[in-house]
């Protein structure tokens, strides 16, 4: 059994970052469910206070800040993996990350989005029973904005059927930030800037 702390959405809000960076001792693994800046700015200054984080901690970027920016910004963050179309083991727990916006969004040119297709290429490797780190949740789960529109991804919720992971965090729509939903034997959880603590 390993304890997560998963979090997302900070957007350049340090005192959240901070109060992460106080949490994380009594968890095995923080994971970071992308959106770390505000439209491309402040990304290094956010990750600069999060880097204090000695946990190992799995990372997957929004569509605030792009993958390349997001590894460059962790380079000397020992305890950081940045995922995106990729996995990796951390305390023992199997971990499969994407970021960016899925599908495109209306935000124009500074948002980091990812179609649909893209998306589903990225996804073909997710392991089975891992822990699926999507930056945008799976379509019709945790993804409702203010208007009760479902803005998720139809390619992440079509991974989490075929894979049944263990758990799946996210964030991006904040109206959902907290909420947890189903997806057959999988808990989908949107969880927004304050943190909570899953087990594994």
């Amino acid at each position: 059994m390993a304890r997560l702390l998963c979090f997302s959405d900070v957007h350049s809000n340090h005192r959240a970052a901070r109060a992460l960076v106080q949490r994380a001792p009594d968890v095995d693994v923080v994971v970071g469910a992308g959106d770390f800046c505000d439209m491309r700015r402040g990304l290094d200054r956010t990750i600069g206070i999060l880097s204090d984080i000695d946990t190992p901690t799995v990372l997957v970027p929004g569509n605030a800040e792009s993958a390349e920016e997001l590894e460059a910004a962790c380079t000397d963050w020992e305890a950081s993996h940045v995922l995106h179309g990729s996995g990796a083991t951390v305390g023992g727990v199997s971990f499969y990350g994407i970021g960016g916006g899925i599908p495109v969004t209306p935000f124009g040119a500074w948002s980091w989005d990812v179609t649909e297709g893209q998306a589903a290429t990225l996804l073909a490797d997710c392991p089975d029973d891992a822990v699926l780190i999507a930056h945008s949740p799976p379509n019709g789960t945790v993804d409702r904005d203010s208007g009760g529109r479902s803005l998720g991804s139809t390619s992440i919720r079509d991974a989490i059927q075929r894979t049944a992971p263990r758990l799946v965090v996210c964030g991006h729509i904040h109206n959902s930030w907290g909420q947890t939903g189903t997806i057959g034997s999988t808990t989908v959880l949107n969880a927004g800037p304050d943190g909570v603590v899953r087990e594994v």
